[in-house]
C-alpha cells in the first residue's frame, strides 16, 4: 500500500467520477492530493456536473484514508485560477510530484457553436492549463497524465453530425490531447518527466449515465432509460461488457504516477475492453 508513498498529486475534475476514483486510489497508496473542480453546471452540457458537496465528499474520503487533501473550486478554463490553486496546494502540502488532468465534459446533442467551444475549452485547454500551472513545481522524474477518450479517437463516434457540435468539439479535443501528450513527452524527456494519456471506453460515471448518452445509444427510442441503454452499451467493446469502472481507469493512473512507469512516456494507454481495436481494426506496425 505504498506505491506512491510521499508523493503529492494534482487532479482536476476531482469531485466525483473518475477524478474521485483517482484521488482515492492514489491516497490508498500513500499520496496526498491537490484537487480542483468547477462545482457548477455548464449551460451547453446536458447533464448536471459535480457540486461543492461532491468535492467535500472527496476530501472526506481521502482524509478517511489517512492522507491530506487541499481542495479548491476552480475552472480549468481559467489559467490564473489553476495557478493559484496549485500554488496554494503546494504551499500547504509541501511539494508536487504528478498531475492528472482529468476534468472533462461531453456536450452531445447541442447544435450551438458554444457547445463546440465549451468542449474544446474544458477537454483540451483545461489539460494544457493544468500542466502549465503545475510545471513550475514539478521536479525531474515527475509524471503527467491526461484523460483522453477512445470514443473521441474513433471517427464517426462522438463527431457524428447526429451528436451535434458539442460532440464534434469533444472529438477534436480528445484527438488534440493525444497529440499534446505525444509531443510534450519529447519536450520534457530531458528532465525525465513522463507524459502519458489514458483513454477510457464507456465508463460508469454520471457522463455515461445521462439522458443525452442514453439517446446516443438508443436513437430508436424517443425517451430511452438507463435500462434501455444497458443492452446497447456492450456494442462499443470487444469484450462482453457494457462499460469499465472508474476504478479500472484509476489503476492505470496509479501505475503511470508511480515509479513503476519511470520509462513509460508518450503512450496512449487505452483502458477500453477492446473498443478501439474492435471499431478501428488495423494491421499492427512492426
Amino acid at each position: 500500500m505504498s506505491r506512491v508513498q510521499g508523493k503529492t498529486v494534482f487532479i482536476t475534475g476531482v469531485a466525483r467520477g473518475q477524478g474521485r476514483a483517482h484521488a482515492l486510489r492514489l491516497a490508498q497508496e500513500g499520496a496526498d492530493i491537490i484537487g480542483v473542480d468547477l462545482c457548477e453546471d455548464i449551460a451547453t452540457n446536458d447533464y448536471p456536473l459535480a457540486t461543492r458537496e461532491d468535492l467535500d465528499e472527496t476530501v472526506r474520503q481521502v482524509e478517511k484514508l489517512g492522507r491530506r487533501m487541499f481542495a479548491a473550486q476552480a475552472d480549468v478554463r481559467e489559467p490564473a485560477a489553476l495557478v493559484d490553486a496549485v500554488s496554494r496546494g503546494v504551499a500547504e502540502l509541501g511539494r508536487l510530484d504528478a498531475v492528472v488532468a482529468n476534468a472533462g465534459i461531453c456536450p452531445l446533442g447541442s447544435q450551438e457553436a458554444q457547445a463546440f467551444l465549451d468542449a474544446v475549452s474544458v477537454d483540451f485547454n483545461g489539460v494544457v492549463n493544468a500542466v502549465q500551472a503545475a510545471i513550475p513545481h514539478l521536479p525531474d522524474g515527475a509524471s503527467i497524465v491526461a484523460t483522453g477518450s477512445v470514443a473521441g479517437l474513433l471517427p464517426g463516434s462522438t463527431d457524428n453530425p447526429a451528436n451535434g457540435f458539442g460532440g464534434m468539439g469533444y472529438a477534436m479535443a480528445k484527438r488534440a490531447v493525444a497529440s499534446f501528450v505525444h509531443d510534450l513527452s519529447v519536450v520534457l524527456a530531458p528532465r525525465r518527466i513522463r507524459v502519458n494519456a489514458v483513454h477510457p471506453s464507456n465508463c460508469n460515471t454520471d457522463m455515461l449515465n445521462s439522458d443525452v448518452m442514453y439517446r446516443v445509444f438508443r436513437p430508436d427510442l424517443e425517451r430511452p432509460t438507463r435500462e434501455d441503454a444497458l443492452v446497447a452499451f456492450p456494442a462499443m467493446q470487444a469484450m462482453p461488457v457494457g462499460f469499465v469502472e472508474p476504478e479500472d481507469i484509476a489503476d492505470m493512473v496509479l501505475f503511470l504516477v508511480s515509479d513503476e512507469s519511470r520509462y513509460v512516456t508518450g503512450m496512449q494507454m487505452r483502458v477500453d475492453a477492446g473498443s478501439y481495436v474492435k471499431n478501428r481494426p488495423q494491421q499492427p506496425a512492426f
